[in-house]
């Protein structure tokens, strides 16, 4: 029986080589300015004593008077919360050669960290804490309560810039902008302008809030027409 002719190899097909688009990718960032109207004062008491007993007593009277005076002044429970509190002894300050230190009393720390949202009001808080017995104070810092909010329109100033920029870039290469193909956001940063920290004084506690910038970088790249 005669074999059926082979059928003929079919002719080899190329495919047409992928063309890479091209592409520009820019960094930017964009700010915008806010006046703080939060501030957080991180405060406390110290007190010493010949027992712990005796430092925790007066420790504990002194805090009292202390939130219950910012209590008056209309600061709510949960504007306070304690952040640290320590017994410690305390030692001889030039022991004998050859002996141990020792003990002389010992040191009671309560640690009380207070959001204040009325800051017409702040330097008058400060008097009065310190006026009750807080002798402690660890820092005062300043919050735009609705930043999150108003990161968004640095959102938009970041675009703005990155799009002026790669239409620069492509100009200058003799292409165009096209499609936007990635968006990435950097790191958010909230840096403080003009006076940020509080001055005590001896008739009043004067504060100057200044006020924040808030920057957001964005990483955008678009085709190339």
């Amino acid at each position: 029986m005669a074999k059926p002719p082979a059928a003929s190899p079919s002719p080899a097909t190329t495919a047409p080589p992928e063309q890479t688009e091209r592409t520009v990718t820019v960094s930017a960032t964009g700010a915008v300015s806010a006046e703080p109207d939060v501030a957080h004062i991180a405060t406390g008491v110290v007190s010493d004593g010949d027992t712990a007993e005796a430092a925790l007593k007066a420790n504990t009277a002194a805090m009292k008077r202390v939130v219950e005076g910012l209590k008056r002044l209309g600061i709510t429970a949960a504007d306070m919360q304690t952040v640290a509190f320590s017994v410690e002894p305390r030692y001889e300050a030039k022991p004998q050669a050859g002996t141990a230190p020792q003990i002389t009393g010992y040191r009671v720390l309560n640690q009380l960290r207070i959001t204040v949202r009325a800051l017409d009001r702040l330097g008058g808080i400060l008097d009065t804490m310190i006026g009750l017995g807080a002798n402690q104070m660890h820092g005062l810092a300043f919050e735009v309560s609705n930043a999150e909010t108003l990161k968004d329109e640095a959102r938009r100033v970041a675009i703005a810039n990155a799009l002026r920029r790669a239409e620069l870039y492509a100009a200058a290469a003799g292409a165009k902008v096209g499609k936007v193909l990635a968006i990435a956001e950097g790191g958010a940063h909230a840096g403080p302008r003009g006076g940020m920290m509080a001055r005590a004084m001896l008739e009043s506690v004067p504060v100057e809030r200044g006020s924040q910038s808030l920057e957001i970088g964005v990483c955008v790249t678009w085709a190339l027409l």
